[in-house]
């Protein structure tokens, strides 16, 4: 698709995107799944990834099965876009903000229809709960993810949100619920596994190493222990546990009890491999085998030298961690008896580009592939968070939630093989 014909349809929605909310009807155009794998990778754009040698699984995965050309992240950072996929909103929320655990009188940001930012700085996110306004997707962002926390001198030339040329006004009756609350209604399941998830699970865990957490007393158990905690798992990749109905386990189906580690039993390798997986599945691996990098965690983890929208300048091991760690999560759900069941898809999709600033659009490659039908299709239509969130409701026959009901969000018919019944 040439860009100006791209742009024109992205600036329709503009008028189009905020008509709806809530929940609507059930979207048409996908086949019925039985089981759906959704991995979230992290913080790098398209062109990053397609064509880098040091994702090889990646490139030939996108080759192999369906492959989005023209897919957006919608804003930053991290925890809205993970929000927008599970929920078609951002709740009010527009930071990385930790949880604020089981706290039954906090106002939420819906409620108020205030927005909680990195800049300025906003406390922990209160429940997500009931329904009210949600925070405005400016096309351009000046204030909340620039570089500098002073606000009042607005940093151009900005980072882009979407393409930089769509706006999503904040819209009211936004509902604060989850894909996970809907198919606990209904008596489907889901789970979301989270890699480096602590022993105890995640009720009040913001970081963890794995066994370790933000509330160790690391040096007290290890004695002279002069590391830090390497935050491998982070709530803020985990959007389940911001909202008061998993937090307070308001349905058996649907509760803390939900979220599991990679290893272990109930963790994501055993279940694939006996078969006893759940209808929804979201995984994320650890902020080191997910390709986002941390400071403290050596030289494979360190954070990309440099984000300027291309490969130029990216840490190699970790793109190549992180393509590995794909591999091995692909893999294993080949392996499952349960992906030659019924018809089962993965997705694979990165929550967002890597914060370079315009011109750099927030495209992120996105892979689908499905246990029956044709592969190797790609596609050009105009796809987004949105619409994955679409495509998943229509294909557990749910109804649309909050921004997947907009007109202009379309369902992935193409990727999922629904075109070619």
């Amino acid at each position: 698709m040439k860009r100006k014909t791209l742009l024109t349809l992205l600036s329709l929605a503009t008028l189009t995107g905020s008509i709806f909310a809530a929940e609507g009807p059930v979207p048409q155009g996908v086949r019925h799944l039985n089981h759906v794998f959704v991995v979230v990778m992290e913080n790098h754009g398209y062109s990053q990834l397609i064509g880098n040698p040091n994702a090889p699984f990646t490139n030939a995965y996108a080759k192999q099965a369906n492959s989005a050309l023209n897919y957006f992240a919608i804003g930053h950072p991290s925890l809205t876009n993970y929000l927008e996929i599970v929920g078609g909103s951002n709740f009010g929320v527009r930071s990385d903000n930790n949880p604020d655990w089981h706290n039954p009188t906090c106002m939420t940001n819906l409620s108020t229809a205030t927005v909680n930012t990195d800049f300025p700085s906003s406390p922990n996110i209160c429940p997500i709960a009931g329904a009210g306004t949600d925070a405005e997707t400016p096309a351009i962002d000046l204030t909340n993810e620039c570089p500098s926390p002073d606000t009042t001198d607005p940093c151009p030339p900005g980072l882009i949100e979407i393409d930089g040329v769509t706006s999503i006004k904040a819209t009211p009756n936004t509902v604060g619920k989850t894909i996970a609350d809907q198919l606990a209604e209904r008596n489907r399941t889901w789970k979301s596994y989270q890699e480096s998830l602590p022993p105890q699970g995640a009720d009040g865990v913001n970081f963890s190493d794995g066994f370790f957490t933000d509330a160790s007393n690391i040096p007290s158990v290890i004695p002279g222990e002069a590391q830090t905690l390497i935050k491998l798992y982070a709530a803020k990749h985990n959007p389940f546990v911001y909202f008061q109905s998993v937090q307070e386990g308001q349905n058996a189906n649907s509760s803390l009890k939900n979220v599991k580690g990679f290893l272990g039993e109930g963790g994501l390798f055993e279940d694939l491999e006996t078969g006893h997986v759940p209808n929804f599945a979201l995984i994320a691996p650890n902020q080191c085998t997910d390709q986002h990098g941390r400071g403290n965690g050596g030289p494979q983890c360190d954070f990309d030298p440099s984000d300027t929208g291309i490969q130029a300048g990216l840490n190699p091991a970790l793109i190549y961690l992180g393509d590995l760690t794909l591999r091995n999560i692909v893999m294993a759900i080949h392996n499952s008896p349960v992906w030659k069941q019924g018809h089962n898809a993965i997705v694979v999709v990165w929550d967002e580009n890597d914060y370079s600033f315009v011109p750099n659009v927030n495209q992120v490659p996105a892979i689908v592939e499905t246990n029956v039908g044709p592969q190797h299709h790609s596609s050009s239509q105009l796809y987004n968070h949105f619409s994955l969130l679409k495509t998943l409701e229509g294909a557990f026959e749910l109804p649309c939630l909050n921004h997947a009901c907009d007109e202009s969000v379309k369902v992935m018919s193409d990727l999922f093989n629904s075109n070619f019944n």
